[in-house]
């Protein structure tokens, strides 16, 4: 599949400025580091959008270096990054984000 486009919703930016802000009170620059490595993990779909498994009928995509899950859709050519969750939550309470 080849990917044009990669388009985030607008509450995940809120979702990635969440994250930025409780890992930087953990520790100043954590927070950078948490933003670089999510906007990481989102450009490899421009590669491997569609191969991961379904939740809620979304593809879910594990961040490769935080507890964070990064929900889309693919549509033709156009990846929608619909919600970036901490992964620790409790799956009823991610699942409300998609009702």
């Amino acid at each position: 599949m080849f990917v044009e486009r990669i388009r985030l919703l607008k509450q995940v930016k809120e979702d990635l400025k969440s994250g930025q802000a409780f890992y930087d009170d953990i520790e100043k620059g954590l927070g950078d580091y948490f933003y670089d490595s999510l906007i990481s993990d989102i450009e490899s779909l421009k590669i491997y959008a569609g191969v991961h498994t379904k939740q809620f009928t979304y593809f879910k995509m594990s961040s490769k270096r935080f507890p964070y899950f990064i929900y889309y859709e693919v549509d033709t050519s156009v990846v929608t990054i619909l919600a970036i969750l901490d992964a620790r939550q409790s799956p009823k309470v991610i699942s409300e984000r998609f009702s």
